[in-house]
């Protein structure tokens, strides 16, 4: 009963709040007011944008409901063929094989001024807009890259075992 009378109460004071408006809107001056023009227009906006932004939202909601529906497909199906597959390194490599940049096994290591190897495709676009090092953060002193014989030579070895286990 009490939520009765306030929504009553809120339905009766927005009625006189109306009325108020159309009573002071047009008179006064030379034609009549703009208000409920410019009022109607910003209102349709505000409901062009929650009809897009809802549209947008069921968008989503379909597309993560099938996305999640092909999942348990193929959970239901069991391992794929392509995930049976066994990637061609079973163990992982150590991590001084691993550029910093590209975060993939270095095919063409070189050391930079900050004592750290990396790929040299990915230091040279490093270094085509920054002189700082890519570890660090700190400035390079120069930008030469020394070849990591050494390392390529590790490298080589290791991807050569794997391949003859």
């Amino acid at each position: 009963e009490l939520l009765a009378e306030v929504e009553a109460e809120k339905r009766g004071k927005g009625k006189k709040g109306k009325k108020k408006k159309k009573k002071g809107g047009g008179s006064g001056g030379a034609g009549p007011s703009q208000e409920p023009v410019a009022a109607a227009g910003a209102a349709d906006e505000a409901a062009g944008l929650a009809v897009a932004e809802e549209a947008e939202l069921a968008a989503a909601l379909e597309e993560s409901a099938r996305l999640e529906e092909g999942r348990r497909a193929a959970e239901a199906q069991g391992p794929s063929s392509a995930a049976e597959a066994p990637a061609p390194r079973e163990e992982e490599p150590p991590a001084d094989f691993i550029c910093p940049i590209t975060t993939e096994i270095m095919s063409d290591p070189v050391m930079a001024a900050d004592g750290h190897s990396y790929e040299r495709s990915a230091i040279e676009r490093w270094l085509a807009t920054k002189s700082t090092s890519p570890m660090t953060g700190e400035a390079l002193v120069h930008s030469f890259l020394a070849p990591n014989h050494t390392l390529r030579r590790q490298i080589r070895e290791w991807q050569g075992g794997l391949t003859r286990a």
